[in-house]
């Protein structure tokens, strides 16, 4: 009667639990077995969907992914490069270009909070402190870079941005403890070379060439080669989505840019100016950031799939479109010699998808056409003595 009493106690009736009892004490032992929903963390799923704009990725092939991720990147981010010089040809906009980037990240952080709602996990899986991390380095990263534009050429600061490769690989070595082959070595020494010749050719053709703008997208490079590679192992480690990544980044960085700009006056001025041309600044402001915000969606699901190297070697592509573009719609000084650097960095771009596609792509040796040579010319003689 007492085992039967036990029995029916609401210890052993609980699901999921499984009791060890003794008849001569009334102490046992509690086992809990977790249900399969919560057997595994959530931080540490194996399989996770990568949602892009609300479009489910993980249901495609790798091809087609990689495929869908390159054409958002393209499409969206030429046409923000367009409205980026576009604003800055506003006569007396030059000086405003962290208000223009503190403008920018408002709108990504209503956006990504718009994206997380329409989403089912609405968690944050990525720490607080990291994102502080990130946050920092992405004011680093695109307010400089927009501030430079009051300095430079546009073509020589999407010049700068294509050898970002380099920076990215040294805070791969140090951050991620990667090793890369002399393929690469030899890409970012192509990249290298390229840049010195384009800035040297700016600095001859045009006649507002400063060099505060060199050192200030230098900076902007050097941020960008460390957040590159802190999200991609944020992203893995915690298996956070591209909304959350978004929302929280530029949440806080734009407390960073107006506490700054607070702290330095330069809010005002910026503010009066831009009243008056409305259209021409927060008109644009918004279709900048809106595809701007697509086109970091579109670069952090490559990031989360395929790595941060092949994401900075796709958005380098896109860059050197946007070079071409930029002559086309904008006048500005013109020689060959942006053609060449130009072409010298493209060549370190190629090095870099071909050490990443080893065993896709096969470039026949200098060793290998002569063999060749040695056994057809083998071949002939023999079918003429026959």
């Amino acid at each position: 009667e007492k085992q039967a009493e036990d029995n029916n106690s609401p210890e052993c009736s609980e699901p999921g639990t499984m009791d060890l009892k003794f008849t001569s004490s009334r102490k046992y032992v509690s086992i809990s077995v977790p249900s399969k929903s919560q057997a595994m963390s959530p931080h540490i799923k194996s399989v996770d969907d990568v949602v892009v704009l609300g479009m489910n990725l993980s249901k495609f092939s790798k091809p087609t992914q990689f495929f869908i991720c390159v054409s958002g990147v393209f499409m969206f981010y030429l046409i923000y490069g367009y409205l980026q010089e576009l604003i800055f040809s506003v006569e007396g906009f030059k000086p405003f270009g962290w208000y223009l980037t503190l403008v920018q990240f408002g709108f990504y952080s209503i956006f990504g909070l718009i994206e997380l709602q329409l989403i089912q996990d609405k968690r944050r899986r990525i720490p607080g402190k990291t994102y502080m991390i990130i946050a920092f380095l992405t004011v680093g990263t695109m307010g400089l870079s927009n501030t430079s534009l009051g300095y430079l050429n546009y073509p020589t600061q999407v010049i700068f941005k294509c050898c970002k490769l380099i920076p990215v690989m040294i805070g791969g070595v140090f951050i991620q403890g990667k090793r890369y082959n002399i393929v690469d070595v030899s890409a970012a020494l192509c990249m290298s070379l390229g840049l010195i010749w384009f800035t040297l050719a700016d600095s001859t053709v045009a006649p507002n060439f400063n060099l505060t703008g060199v050192i200030l997208i230098s900076l902007a490079l050097c941020a960008d080669a460390v957040i590159g590679n802190v999200q991609e192992k944020a992203m893995k480690l915690h298996n956070g989505s591209n909304s959350e990544m978004v929302l929280y980044s530029y949440s806080i960085g734009f407390v960073y840019i107006l506490f700054g700009l607070t702290c330095t006056s330069g809010l005002s001025p910026a503010v009066t100016f831009c009243s008056k041309h409305p259209v021409q600044t927060y008109g644009y402001a918004f279709l900048f950031s809106l595809t701007g915000y697509f086109g970091i969606s579109f670069v952090l699901a490559l990031i989360k799939i395929f790595g941060a190297l092949l994401a900075v070697t796709v958005t380098t592509g896109r860059k050197a479109m946007t070079i071409v573009l930029s002559f086309l719609f904008f006048a500005k000084p013109f020689t060959l010699q942006y053609v060449w650097s130009g072409l010298l960095v493209v060549l370190g771009i190629f090095l870099n998808v071909y050490s990443k596609n080893k065993d896709k792509i096969k470039l026949p040796s200098l060793l290998g056409v002569w063999k060749k040579s040695v056994e057809e010319r083998k071949s002939r003689t023999l079918s003429q003595t026959v």
